[in-house]
């Protein structure tokens, strides 16, 4: 019983660990509906999409995209660098972690911006020409 109790914590505490890490597409990589080249191609992900990992092998990763779409593609495709990708239709990026901060920049649905970390219900970002900035959690996935 003790036993069992131990092995149920960790399995539990493995995949929680497992479910928060989050990749992005290095370049453009196919995705395929199993761990094979031979698997039947689902779709073509764009550089920076970030993923969810849910199980790592040697050379395949299964991941989530923002959609709740499971698929998997080869680990050689991914890289650590975090994005997130902007869910809202249009959201406004900050100078600073306040509601009251300046404009910073705005970004439109499914915009990739660079993760730079997070500051409570606000998550840190740059675009793609530079500009940096404060958007908050609920208008991102990836974080």
């Amino acid at each position: 019983m003790l036993r069992r109790a131990l092995l149920a914590t960790v399995l539990l505490a493995g995949t929680a660990a497992g479910a928060a890490e989050f990749v992005s597409v290095a370049e453009p990589a196919i995705l395929y509906d199993a761990n094979s080249l031979k698997a039947k191609k689902l779709y073509v992900a764009t550089r920076y999409l970030p993923l969810q990992q849910l199980v790592l092998l040697e050379n395949w990763v299964k991941a989530r995209d923002a959609a709740g779409k499971m698929f998997w593609i080869e680990k050689r495709k991914l890289s650590r660098k975090r994005y997130v990708v902007v869910t809202a239709r249009e959201a406004i990026v900050r100078q600073s972690w306040s509601s009251s901060a300046p404009l910073a920049f705005r970004a439109e649905r499914q915009v990739g911006l660079e993760w730079l970390g997070n500051v409570g219900s606000w998550v840190k970002v740059r675009h793609r020409d530079g500009s940096t900035g404060f958007i908050r959690n609920t208008d991102v996935w990836g974080e």
